[in-house]
């Protein structure tokens, strides 16, 4: 009981704390629009969760782990995004582990907890609460609720005393007390508004009193005692599995898979580099679009079937020719995942840019390294969780380059340059999906607009300038809350300022006769 009365300060504390920061979420979050606060929340949580942790105060190398979170909130900076904020809540649950000590292993260990810990983050808050209701009915609750409230009398009872105080000295600060209005005060609370402190609260929770569920450990516990009840082997399921997945099904297997790939490498390097003529009634396009996805699937189930054939210590894995074998057949999926991006490449070439076949390019870049990584699994003899912590920092890598580049400018560039308005040829721009890709697409836009100003007396053109012109007003206003800025967003106004307002082409009007 002593200890647990001894903690009951540290719980209340760090529910101060939460306090606190819900207070700062709804100034910077509530009916605003996001914007650098995301930024700036996160940098408070962090700064409150080394305040909760000071014993991590006596490691002499505390300074590297908040510059390494710094660095992982950078995106938000930029721009807030899901994937800025999906990076930045990794970013602070390693942060928080690390902080209390819990976090353990290499980069794919690492993931996993981060995992189990988002998983967890809902429920967290009620779990310590149904736990601190529990201790209170054993121990006594009154003791607890004393140590609870006496905790906080001398805070609370000082701070009022030198507010008062500061408020006899400061015109300033007494003006503003005299503001407070208790009425006021009571209009804001609503069931919507109380609905976001509770989701702030159990968000922020999380992070000052990080665990990790304990649910993982009693599965291994659950398997090892079903692995004791059942020690006997079936000898029958040995040969079985001997016969189809053993050193000669393997290597057969391979020959098989290594001439069905040559086949398709041979008709890819014919039709697509080759330029080759295709069947008739066959387009480029339609050759490209069917063959982009379903060869990356091809891709990852050869890369599944070499980590189960070519597992460490197996007698497959030390046979010289199999690893031959293994080696071509990967190079080829390599080669296979090159032409799925130029087919990828020949079909945006007909029918525009999207976030989607963005989204493509950057998988089946992905997908090609991890086939390189397998080869060098294997000719390095590393471990499967080498690969698995290899591949996660390779993903992580990308999609944190992914957050500093702005896609939504380069798909509209790469829509209005390529589009039949502007070079005679493909298809005509969608102006609809380049609205939608909102005020990044505003400098794609005008370049449009200024090449079709020879046809001022189009109407549909007239409307899409006066459309322009609002959404530049909508987007000017909606940056003079400070709340909603953001790097990339000024360097867009710093452009729209240099260049001007838009301007709407008028239709002219036909000269008449004698003037």
């Amino acid at each position: 009981m002593t200890s647990f009365l001894s903690a009951a300060p540290s719980y209340c504390s760090r529910f101060g704390v939460a306090v606190l920061l819900v207070v700062l979420a709804d100034f910077l979050f509530y009916g605003q629009p996001a914007g650098i606060t995301v930024f700036l929340f996160a940098i408070l949580i962090a700064a409150a969760v080394v305040a909760v942790h000071p014993a991590a105060f006596s490691d002499g190398r505390l300074w590297i782990k908040p510059a390494a979170l710094l660095v992982a909130l950078l995106p938000l900076a930029e721009n807030v995004s899901a994937l800025s904020v999906s990076i930045a809540l990794a970013a602070l649950s390693v942060f928080a582990l690390s902080m209390s000590a819990r976090r353990r292993g290499g980069a794919a260990r690492i993931a996993g907890q981060i995992a189990l810990f988002l998983l967890a983050a809902p429920v967290r808050f009620i779990h310590d609460f149904i736990r601190w209701r529990r201790t209170a009915r054993r121990f006594g609750r009154r003791r607890i609720r004393f140590a609870a409230i006496a905790v906080w009398v001398m805070p609370l009872t000082l701070g009022a005393v030198f507010l008062a105080l500061f408020g006899a000295a400061n015109p300033v600060i007494e003006y503003w007390l005299s503001l407070i209005d208790l009425f006021k005060l009571l209009d804001l609370i609503q069931l919507v508004r109380i609905a976001f402190w509770l989701f702030i609260l159990a968000g922020v929770w999380v992070f000052l009193r990080p665990r990790l569920p304990r649910f993982p450990r009693r599965i291994a516990r659950l398997r090892s005692g079903l692995a004791n009840a059942h020690p006997k082997a079936n000898p029958g399921r040995h040969v079985v599995e001997e016969v189809l997945f053993g050193k000669a099904a393997i290597l057969r297997a391979l020959i098989v898979f290594n001439v069905l790939f040559a086949v398709q490498t041979v008709l890819d390097g014919a039709y697509l580099w080759g330029g080759i003529a295709l069947p008739d009634g066959l387009t480029y396009a339609a050759y490209a679009h069917r063959g982009a996805y379903p060869l990356i699937v091809t891709a990852l189930l050869a890369a599944g079937f070499v980590l189960a054939a070519l597992r460490p210590g197996s007698a497959t894995s030390a046979d010289p020719l199999i690893r031959r074998l293994v080696y071509l057949w990967v190079a080829q999926n390599i080669v296979l995942v090159i032409s799925s991006i130029l087919r990828l490449d020949l079909y945006i070439g007909i029918y525009a840019l999207t976030y989607w076949r963005v989204a493509a390019f950057v998988w089946m870049g992905l997908v090609a390294a991890g086939l390189a990584l397998i080869i060098a699994r294997i000719a390095m003899e590393k471990r499967n969780e080498w690969l698995l912590s290899a591949n996660l920092l390779t993903l992580s890598a990308t999609l944190y380059a992914c957050c500093f580049i702005n896609f939504a400018v380069l798909i509209a560039n790469y829509n209005v340059d390529h589009s039949l308005e502007m070079t005679g040829q493909g298809t005509q721009l969608d102006t609809w999906y380049l609205r939608s890709l909102g005020p990044a697409a505003f400098p794609a836009f005008d370049r449009f607009l200024d090449h079709q100003g020879k046809t001022a007396g189009d109407p549909a053109l007239r409307q899409l300038a006066g459309v322009r012109i609002e959404e530049d007003d909508a987007f000017r206003l909606l940056l003079q809350n400070w709340r909603a800025w953001s790097f990339r967003d000024w360097r867009l106004l710093r452009y729209l300022d240099r260049r001007g307002p838009p301007v709407v082409p008028r239709v002219s009007e036909p000269s008449l006769p004698g003037r």
